[in-house]
């Protein structure tokens, strides 16, 4: 917890970026576009170096750093499917060592490629029956081969059956990465529209946003205010907060305008750690972000309280998901966890035991 608080970071990564595991020529531009982006953003100390970054990030390493080195309580892994990567850049048998290891801490995504077709309706199934996830977490490129493809999320044949499936098997919400194009890229695969039918098509599933109001701020805005089933994760779009606190307000105004405190009520956490390191952004939100008095009353905008950062930091996230999430807190009361952060959270990547030992 920070300040009484209780945090549910909604996306974790422990990425494999060492050359080992790249799949084709797509693969070092990506992790090149993904580091710069955090040496972008990140406050001084928080930055990790290249040789701290570009290897094989153990699962223990990166919730070590979550649970350790910041004052998150929960976490939600990822496991992605970027086959520019031999394992997909997260891998999914780091999901379920996850879930294994730290059944009260951790929460998983399962992930595929749309684009592979019956492929991914049958690895869909695996994933579903070996990790019981709670979300499915896709891209819309796929870098499968020697170029890269899109796909967008109301297409009837590519999209509507892989979310018939998922939904068939119990899976409660579907992520999708958007705003932040992955290279160069078309940018209309990142655009927000193509959620619209997809929230139509399927009521009963929770669309997730991920990144929303990195880019498309006003579209994805009025997605708060037009349908009930989306979210929004602010993975990246947070670590604003720390580095370009000016950038941030103006994103966060311009998402909850026209849905005012309802837009305020799916808006769900998320840093991105291991690659954004979650403490300074925690502490920047919770102590420092609130929106000018001269906005609140010139725009009438809801002002983000401690009411709206717990909802933010996590109700959200369990009213998104259907899950009771206070016994989880209850049960990691005095984990190892806890007890390695009695003290206050540990320096930024001092828990690291690759980098320590070399």
């Amino acid at each position: 917890m920070i300040d009484g608080l209780p945090v549910i970071d909604a996306v974790i990564h422990a990425y494999n970026m060492d050359a080992s595991n790249f799949a084709n020529r797509f693969a070092k531009p990506l992790a090149d576009l993904v580091y710069q982006s955090v040496i972008a953003t990140a406050r001084p100390g928080y930055a990790p170096t290249e040789a701290q970054f570009y290897r094989d990030w153990s699962i223990e390493e990166t919730v070590d750093q979550v649970f350790v080195e910041s004052d998150t309580d929960l976490a939600v892994y990822h496991a992605l499917p970027i086959y520019s990567f031999k394992d997909g850049l997260c891998s999914f048998d780091k999901a379920v060592e996850a879930q294994q290891r730290w059944p009260d801490r951790m929460i998983t995504y399962c992930g595929v490629d749309p684009l592979t077709g019956k492929a991914a309706l049958d690895e869909l199934e695996r994933q579903v029956e070996i990790l019981k996830p709670v979300g499915l977490k896709l891209y819309p490129n796929s870098w499968v081969g020697q170029e890269i493809r899109g796909w967008k999320m109301d297409d009837p044949e590519v999209a509507f059956p892989l979310f018939e499936r998922a939904q068939a098997l119990g899976i409660k919400v579907v992520a999708i990465h958007k705003a932040l194009p992955l290279g160069p890229v078309p940018l209309e695969h990142y655009r927000v529209d193509d959620i619209d039918r997809a929230c139509m098509a399927f009521p009963d599933l929770n669309f997730e946003v991920i990144h929303g109001g990195i880019a498309f701020a006003e579209e994805t805005a009025w997605q708060l205010a037009r349908f009930p089933n989306v979210y929004v994760n602010l993975e990246i779009t947070c670590a604003l907060a720390a580095s370009r606190p000016a950038a941030f307000l103006q994103t966060m105004a311009s998402l909850i305008g026209p849905g005012g405190s309802g837009a305020i009520d799916r808006l769900v956490w998320g840093t991105g750690a291991m690659a954004f390191h979650p403490q300074p952004l925690l502490e920047t939100f919770v102590r420092d972000f609130a929106f000018p008095q001269e906005l609140v009353d010139g725009a009438g905008l809801p002002q983000i309280d401690r009411e709206a950062k717990r909802k933010i930091l996590f109700d959200n996230y369990a009213r998104m998901t259907g899950l009771d999430l206070k016994p989880r807190l209850n049960a990691i009361e005095s984990d190892d966890f806890a007890r390695r952060r009695a003290n206050g959270p540990a320096a930024p990547f001092s828990t690291m035991r690759e980098m320590a030992d070399a």
